[in-house]
């Protein structure tokens, strides 16, 4: 694959938060990437806006509903078969407790631990942002 075959897609994700924790999501074993750790979200449809994506998104793949706050970080990251365009919005649960419906694992971790997870090369730069700040609630 050449760098003009390569697609790019617009994906969003969530740094859901309860209290101080952080919920991370680990991708299923056999899609790219599989088995790290991400943050929920998805690919954003066309018609839909980045903040209704992440919204849809974690109904499927959580069953919960979201609301969404401001953006936390906006990034490009390339990888071989894929450029991916993240946008990471601040987010909390509105209605429903998370459940593992797409993803190997779910789980609610502290930014201090978030580094000792394998997370997809996309997220490592947020992952260490987190790891060094004081958190915030939404």
């Amino acid at each position: 694959m050449n760098e003009t075959d390569k697609i790019t897609a617009e994906v969003v994700a969530g740094l859901i938060r309860d209290g101080e924790r952080i919920l991370i999501c680990q991708r299923p074993a056999n899609k790219a990437r599989g088995l790290l750790w991400e943050f929920p979200g998805g690919k954003v449809e066309a018609g839909e806006s980045k903040q209704e994506a992440l919204v849809r998104e974690c109904r499927e793949e959580l069953d919960v509903t979201l609301n969404v706050g401001s953006v936390y970080a906006e990034l490009t990251h390339e990888y071989p078969d894929i450029t991916v365009r993240l946008t990471l919005f601040e987010a909390c649960i509105a209605q429903g407790v998370p459940r593992r419906i797409e993803h190997a694992d779910i789980r609610w971790v502290y930014p201090a631990e978030i580094t000792a997870y394998p997370f997809c090369p996309a997220d490592k730069e947020i992952c260490l942002r987190l790891s060094l700040e004081n958190i915030k609630k939404v």
